[in-house]
Parts: C-alpha cells; sequence; structure tokens
C-alpha cells in the first residue's frame, strides 16, 4: 500500500514538472514572438524640413524636363567699310543640328516648412530654369560653305552662330511653355515622393 503511495505520489511530481515546464516553454515563446515582431517594425521616421529636404535633393534629376529638337540655320558675313560692302569678302555656310534643352527646378533651394501644430507641411519650389543645353558634335552637318576670298570661314564663326542659334532656341522653348511644364513636373513629383514618406498620412501637404 505504501509502495502504491509512494508510486502515486512520484508520478504526480512528474506530471507537475512537466507541465510547469511546458508552461515555461510556451512562456519564453510567447516572448520570442514579441520581441520579435517589436524588432521587426520599423520606427517611422520623424518628419523634419530637414528629414523632406534630403528627400527632395535625392530625386533631383527625375524633376527635369527634356525638350528635344532639330534645328537649321544659315550663317552670312560680310566685311563693310562705312556701309560699304568690301568686294570678296562674303562667306556664308548653312548649319543643321540636334539639340537637348533640360529644364528644372533646383530641389537644393526648396523651402520646406514644418507646423507640428496644425500638422501642415509647405514646400516652396524655386521658379523653373534652364539647366543644360547640348548640341552633340555628331549631329551637326555643314552645307553650302562658301569662303570669301579675302574674309574665310574659320571655327569662330561656327562656334558664335551655333552660341547664337542656342539662345533663339531656347527662348522658342520658354514661349512654348518648357518652363511651366518643368514646374508642373517637379510640383506632381515632390508630392508624390513625399506622400510615400511613413508618417506623412499625418500631415496636410502643400505644394507651391
Amino acid at each position: 500500500m505504501a509502495k502504491e503511495e509512494r508510486e502515486h505520489r512520484s508520478r504526480k511530481s512528474w506530471i507537475i514538472k512537466l507541465v510547469v515546464a511546458l508552461v515555461v516553454v510556451a512562456g519564453v515563446a510567447l516572448a520570442g514572438v514579441r520581441i520579435g515582431a517589436e524588432l521587426a517594425k520599423e520606427p517611422e521616421p520623424v518628419i523634419t524640413s530637414e528629414l523632406l529636404g534630403q528627400q527632395l535633393q535625392s530625386v533631383q534629376e527625375l524633376v527635369s524636363v527634356d525638350y528635344r529638337y532639330t534645328n537649321m540655320g544659315k550663317f552670312e558675313n560680310q566685311l563693310d567699310f562705312y556701309g560699304w560692302h568690301v568686294p570678296f569678302t562674303g562667306k556664308s555656310f548653312i548649319i543643321s543640328y540636334d539639340g537637348i534643352i533640360k529644364a528644372g527646378v533646383d530641389l537644393g533651394q526648396a523651402k520646406v516648412d514644418v507646423n507640428e501644430l496644425t500638422k501642415a507641411v509647405t514646400v516652396t519650389l524655386p521658379e523653373s530654369a534652364i539647366l543644360s543645353h547640348e548640341i552633340p558634335e555628331s549631329s551637326i552637318q555643314v552645307f553650302n560653305e562658301k569662303d570669301g576670298l579675302f574674309n574665310p570661314i574659320t571655327i569662330d564663326d561656327y562656334t558664335g552662330f551655333t552660341r547664337d542659334q542656342k539662345a533663339a532656341v531656347e527662348q522658342k522653348a520658354i514661349d512654348n511653355g518648357l518652363l511651366t511644364a518643368a514646374s508642373q513636373r517637379a510640383g506632381d513629383t515632390v508630392k508624390s515622393l513625399l506622400e510615400l514618406i511613413p508618417g506623412m498620412d499625418r500631415y496636410t501637404l502643400a505644394v507651391k
């Protein structure tokens, strides 16, 4: 009888130890799951003007607009002496070329204001401008060159004429709305970018 009672107590003690062990294991596993979940969660960045300014500068190239064109112009020159055209000094050529004008906004000059009281973010963009104007040398073709006997064509004639042509084409592009398109592109891109930043859903965003 005593032997059976001892076996019963031993069996009961073993079951209790097993239950305790299972409870401990379950607790550790649950704690691990919770810690893992906490570590996996990335804290939302604090919305500051510095943070948003850095984000804007990282997409500088995305806010530009390319204006591609093909142009042709004629250069003519003749020496003049008090209103009298000097004979045998007339020279001319026709040149055609392709060009790429890039217009956009310098996001490094953008002003960002974060108002924590009203939960409002205001981004003020600078005016758009022409950022670059390239004419690939491979696209340049010269036709109908005519040298003056005493006034030959020089490399300065080509470079000077091309420079003047650039200015004229840029003004034409501006008149056709290039800078307006660049400003619109910049505003849309900036707004789309900032809205993706975690935590921005708590703010109203205005880009102007």
